[in-house]
């Protein structure tokens, strides 16, 4: 991951914290219990006995889009824009088709109408949706980074936006009674009634996503902001520093208040992520805060010699944690005589969030685990380390005659992030991804993304185990994914993409790779990069000289930019290497890996798709933009609703 932070901010210096240990003496993250989740006295993680979810099929939906809203999103915010009144469509008026479900289909004037004679609806019409929008920005976690101060939008603590402006932190398009959300109502079910059209909900719904901005914390924490809006029983007010350790304090009433109002308990809960980099959600507890410090030169500390060879030996930990029952390790040692240090070169502040334990000894982030038990279980564990009911199966105003309450079959998980579609498309009859013809399980010729069965099967044409071995690997083994694209790596990497055979391009040599562009040279002394998984056009070429904002081929000291992002000089080729001109005609995404974690966790309710589109040129294309992503989860719904 390449957080982008604001260096300028204050920070500690070179004594913030002390040896005894990065997340408490037993470094284990710090004490208490908010860095536990799920999990219990029973096997089956509810703290005693087996969980019975109810069975029924609901009849609304409650849809939250989590949007990262660090620098360099504004492009895929608008590509997302123009996929939500396809999307909206879908949910609200399904097309209806003949019985052996033949496309295009008749679509009739609303989803209140019937369909024409001999066909019927692809999925039932959602006549009840509430429609909510939070952002990937949660403050520094205790640091002096992501201050709001510096933009309002760097600490949104996951509460409802719906801004014009996010330089003012202020909601002032139109919701729902000003509660924050849309609402979805053709029946007029609601008092007072919601919106009945769907042209001017898709409308209002992309002003809120854009409106979300590109202005917020560099340390994007998507995962985290989805479970503290969603499921954190005691979601803090404020988190501050106690003894050089982060603690919060206080709730969040108005978060809470604003969950209670759009979470209704019988609803299937569809969770829609859209970021370009790895989720960086940082413990907020003890002395997890310190990968956020950016201010007056603070490096992190050195990992021990084992890390590099074996993250989970057990001792691989920081030089500035207990050594207990480890051999000395003489690298520990700085030269001043103190526990040493990364340089500037090893710690840049901008690259803190990827290979943690490798290159710090220590993980300052909560395990994806956490966020799979949000989802899926009961109970989860409160800020106290008490077991509680989790809010998302649970009915939070029993004051109402709304009794039922969502198993985990009711809750939906799609991430849209930095992987090649070309490794979640299906494949074609010569084996080539191909989102228009790929062949299904069943060998239809259907095109689209591929289902969590067929994730789970070998890619036609390779030797892989699954696509998620090529794309994800096993991460708590610390094995690399098999696409070298989808590999955390600030140095150029090697190899050939699995699926469809193209090597990558070195930065030295001349060559384009259909996927990222090429390889190219993040030069020493620099905040930090890492190489990307995958590129696409961007709508307009962005001039970056002078002060122009999230810009990646500005000159800096005379230097230029190789990066594929950047427009060649005169009349060179996209190929050619050396420097390239200061004219952004690409954007970028970086791998995703704890968001497609999660989604493969979640096996046929999570949806995974790539934030690069496959084209942006011919909208009525079934492969234009994110509608690829968007309809598998209208066709996942389909089973659902």
């Amino acid at each position: 991951m390449a957080c982008q932070v604001d260096v300028s901010l204050g920070g500690p210096g070179g004594s913030s914290s002390s040896s005894s240990g990065i997340g408490g003496s037993d470094g284990t993250g710090g004490s208490g219990g908010s860095g536990v989740t799920g999990g219990g006295g029973g096997s089956d993680g509810t703290g005693g006995g087996v969980w019975t979810p109810p069975e029924f099929t609901p009849d609304k939906v409650d849809l939250l889009f989590v949007v990262d809203n660090s620098v360099s999103m504004a492009d895929k915010q608008e590509v997302m824009r123009l996929a939500l009144a396809d999307f909206v469509d879908g949910l609200a008026n399904p097309l209806c088709v003949d019985p052996t479900g033949v496309a295009p289909g008749v679509r009739p004037p609303s989803g209140l109408s019937a369909c024409p004679a001999g066909t019927l609806r692809v999925r039932t019409p959602v006549q009840d949706m509430h429609i909510g929008v939070i952002s990937s920005s949660l403050g520094g976690h205790g640091s002096s980074a992501c201050s709001p101060a510096a933009s309002p939008s760097t600490a949104d603590m996951a509460r409802l936006l719906a801004r014009s402006d996010p330089s003012t932190g202020v909601n002032d398009l139109p919701t729902y009674q000003d509660k924050g959300f849309l609402v979805w109502d053709p029946t007029g079910s609601h008092v007072p009634a919601g919106d009945s059209d769907p042209v001017a909900l898709a409308g209002k719904l992309g002003d809120i996503v854009q409106g979300v901005g590109q202005a917020g914390c560099g340390f994007e924490a998507p995962l985290e902001s989805f479970y503290r809006f969603l499921v954190d029983p005691e979601p803090y007010a404020t988190i501050g520093l106690v003894n050089d350790s982060a603690e919060p304090a206080g709730i969040d009433r108005t978060l809470l208040a604003q969950r209670k109002a759009f979470l209704r308990p019988d609803s299937l809960l569809l969770i829609v992520m859209l970021s370009d980099e790895n989720d960086c959600s940082i413990r907020d507890e003890g002395k997890n805060y310190l990968v956020a410090e950016v201010g007056q030169g603070f490096r992190l500390w050195r990992p021990r010699s084992e890390c590099a060879t074996d993250p989970n030996d057990p001792c691989c930990r920081s030089c500035s944690q207990k050594q207990d029952g480890c051999p000395s390790d003489p690298a520990c040692t700085g030269p001043d005589g103190n526990d040493a240090r990364l340089t500037a070169a090893e710690d840049p502040v901008n690259s803190r969030c990827w290979d943690q334990k490798r290159r710090f000894g220590f993980d300052f982030l909560y395990p994806v685990d956490r966020y799979t038990r949000a989802l899926t279980e009961p109970m989860v564990v409160s800020r106290s380390g008490e077991l509680v009911p989790n809010p998302i199966f649970s009915d939070l105003d029993p004051s109402d005659d709304n009794i039922r309450t969502r198993g985990p079959q009711h809750v939906m998980f799609t991430g849209i992030v930095g992987v090649p579609w070309q490794d979640l498309a299906r494949q074609n009859a010569i084996g080539e991804p191909d989102l228009l013809g790929g062949l299904n399980q069943f060998g239809q010729s259907v095109g689209g993304l591929k289902s969590a069965a067929e994730l789970a099967d070998p890619p036609s044409g390779t030797t892989l185990s699954s696509t998620w071995e090529a794309v994800l690997g096993d991460p708590a083994n610390y094995i690399l994914p098999a696409d070298p694209l989808m590999i955390e790596s600030a140095a150029p990497r090697s190899g050939e993409n699995p699926i469809t055979g193209e090597p990558l391009v070195h930065p030295n040599v001349s060559g384009w790779n259909a996927i990222n562009g090429r390889e190219y040279t993040i030069p020493e002394g620099s905040t930090g990069d890492l190489q990307y998984a995958c590129i696409f056009p961007l709508f307009e070429e962005r001039n970056c000289d002078g002060t122009a904002q999230s810009c990646d081929c500005r000159e800096i000291a005379g230097w230029r930019s190789n990066s594929p992002l950047c427009k060649p000089e005169g009349a060179n080729n996209p190929g050619d290497f050396g420097a390239r001109s200061t004219i952004q005609d690409h954007a970028k995404a970086y791998p995703g890996l704890r968001e497609l974690q999660l989604i493969r966790s979640l096996g046929e309710r999570g949806v995974a798709g790539s934030i690069c589109p496959a084209q942006l040129a011919d909208t009525s294309s079934p492969d234009y933009g994110y509608r690829p992503i968007m309809n598998a989860v209208l066709d996942r719904l389909s089973t659902a609703l």
